[in-house]
């Protein structure tokens, strides 16, 4: 016989207090996502690069029409504040120095993903999606390939597809900001026998 387990879900604010209390550390690297802790996979080599490619791409193709925040958290509702590795933003005057940015003030998520494709896709996407995120990328270093979510729903998003390297995509914010998904990826002439991004 199975037995229901009820869980105690932290909310956003439990979660501000364990760090002010000094139960997690500020420098600990967990986030919160549907009243969950998670901890967060350390970053190699391979997932630091793409990220400076995407932030190199995105500031030259969009400019000063949004801001960019790298590994910061978003806060997606009262249980949820995950730290995505690039969000596309509204530019704020403050900077958000007064709070994080939320799905009505992001155009765009993005996940890197090395070691973390399961999550991304099982756990951060249906989170994303609930939260009325309007879009959502996975970039699948190993596979070398991009997930697209769009069009959020309450469980997840009703669009979804997989492009290879050789193809273009453009956020849905801004059209005229096509990208080939080699582009965010370390050049397969780089890539050896065996070679991974593990």
């Amino acid at each position: 016989m199975t037995v229901a387990v009820e869980i105690r879900r932290l909310s956003v604010q439990d979660y501000h207090r364990m760090v002010e209390t000094g139960i997690l550390t500020p420098d600990e690297r967990v986030e919160l996502i549907e009243g969950q802790l998670y901890q967060m996979a350390a970053k190699g080599t391979f997932h630091r690069a793409a990220i400076t490619r995407i932030k190199r791409l995105l500031e030259r193709r969009l400019g000063n029409r949004v801001l960019l925040r790298f590994q910061d958290p978003v806060r997606l509702s009262d249980d949820s504040e995950p730290e995505p590795d690039v969000a596309v933003v509204q530019p704020d005057p403050f900077d958000y120095e007064d709070h994080h940015p939320t799905p009505e003030e992001i155009y765009l998520l993005i996940e890197v993903s090395d070691r973390t494709l399961k999550r991304d896709r099982k756990l951060k996407a249906p989170a994303y999606g609930r939260s009325g995120v309007r879009e959502y990328w996975i970039l699948d270093v190993n596979s070398r390939q991009l997930y697209v979510f769009r069009e959020p729903r309450m469980e997840g998003y009703a669009n979804q597809v997989v492009l290879a390297e050789s193809d273009l995509i453009a956020p849905l914010a801004f059209p005229d900001c096509q990208v080939s998904v080699q582009d965010l990826l370390r050049r397969s002439s780089d890539l050896v026998d065996g070679d991974n991004y593990s």
